[in-house]
């Protein structure tokens, strides 16, 4: 029997990506699945109902229409309410969900007896690379973080000779050395900026040169689990707040990257930092939505302190749709190829390491523990 897939189509505000890109569902189709996609989930994307109906996708109206019989849901964001009601106990749903923060719709999962597998828990280790999403949207995020400080800041990024004299480089300062940082810094560079990077993890010092970055370095080894950085001591946090005031007061650009995924993001800047940079510069804060790296960012807005521009963009990747919906749909081809055996059926066993990692929840149940506790806390019956 083939397994029924359905396309979500997104519905959080500003969400323009699309879980399922047509090149993909036309593998789906050609290996014999049944491949539904809710009408429009496309089209902010860059891929209208056509697109899909060419590669043999059923278009359905609506999420009533999409739910009824369907055994695999693929989403971006937490699926509505409206989507799990026409969904049946044990059906299958996997998407960004966002489990610590999105506990409304984590009580859903619940209460469905849904099997939720969260793109955000998938283990960071060797074989799961093609399917860490992560990774990619964090690709998308560091691009776009370059630019909008290309844009912001009152300065050109690269060294000019002009009739009228010479134009230094701006000098950009990353913050945070992971995926997001390093496309950000690849992006400055060839944009022209002078650019320095901060990571406390000494394995990224390598990476950041090779793109031509300088990588200030704290005498400090702060490697963690699953590719992360782990929290840093009280005497670790003064040496590194020490050495990062005196970059930050000479950057023209801050893009600061550190955030982990269910936790609240590190604060790097504080306001006093902030106090003493230079009149124009600007401070591009990619842990918004985790609380800030910078102590004044207020997510989803661009405040002006002290002469100082402090912007806390959300959803970058929904910013660049086209791109990212076709990397994210990749990761999600790739993890298929876990989910659905080779006879064209569902798992049912999910004690592969990658499918064990990404488990939220499953038959009534939150599995991964920091979901559970918060769902907890929060009251949610």
């Amino acid at each position: 029997m083939p397994v029924v897939i359905a396309v979500l189509k997104e519905v959080a505000p500003g969400e323009r990506r699309v879980a399922l890109v047509p090149d993909v569902v036309a593998k789906l189709v050609t290996a014999g699945h049944e491949v539904r996609v809710q009408s429009g989930a496309g089209e902010g994307a860059g891929y209208p109902d056509g697109t899909y109906m060419a590669v043999g996708a059923k278009i359905v109206p609506d999420a009533a229409s999409l739910g009824a019989g369907a055994q695999l849901v693929l989403g971006v964001q937490p699926p509505s309410a409206e989507v799990t009601r026409s969904l049946a106990p044990g059906t299958v749903i996997v998407g960004f969900l966002n489990p610590t923060r999105a506990l409304e719709a984590l009580g859903r999962l619940r209460d469905g007896k849904f099997t939720a597998l969260a793109m955000e828990l998938i283990p960071r280790i060797t074989r799961a690379q093609s399917m860490d999403g992560l990774s990619s949207q964090a690709t998308v995020a560091g691009y776009k973080a370059a630019l909008i400080g290309a844009e912001l800041t009152p300065k050109f990024f690269p060294m000019l000779t002009t009739a009228a004299g010479t134009i230094r480089p701006a000098k950009v300062l990353i913050l945070g050395a992971g995926v997001a940082g390093l496309m950000a810094i690849a992006t400055a560079r060839r944009l022209g900026a002078v650019v320095e990077a901060y990571d406390v993890r000494r394995a990224a010092g390598e990476q950041v040169r090779s793109l031509g970055a300088k990588f200030l370095e704290l005498q400090i080894n702060a490697e963690g689990g699953g590719g992360y950085a782990r929290e840093l001591t009280p005497e670790e946090k003064v040496q590194e707040q020490a050495m990062l005031a005196e970059a930050l007061t000479q950057a023209d650009v801050v893009i600061t990257t550190a955030n982990i995924p269910g936790r609240k993001a590190p604060r790097l800047v504080g306001k006093d930092v902030v106090a003493k940079m230079r009149p124009g510069s600007v401070i591009v804060d990619l842990a918004a939505e985790g609380g800030g790296n910078c102590e004044l960012t207020k997510p989803g807005e661009t405040i002006v302190a002290g002469g100082v521009t402090i912007t806390g963009p959300l959803n970058l990747p929904s910013t660049l749709p086209f791109h990212a919906s076709q990397m994210y749909a990749k990761n999600l081809q790739s993890l298929l190829t876990l989910l659905i055996t080779k006879d064209g059926t569902l798992v049912t066993d999910f004690s592969d390491e990658v499918l064990a990692g990404s488990l939220l929840a499953k038959g009534g149940e939150i599995i991964w523990a920091p979901a559970k506790d918060a769902l907890a806390q929060s009251g949610a019956k």
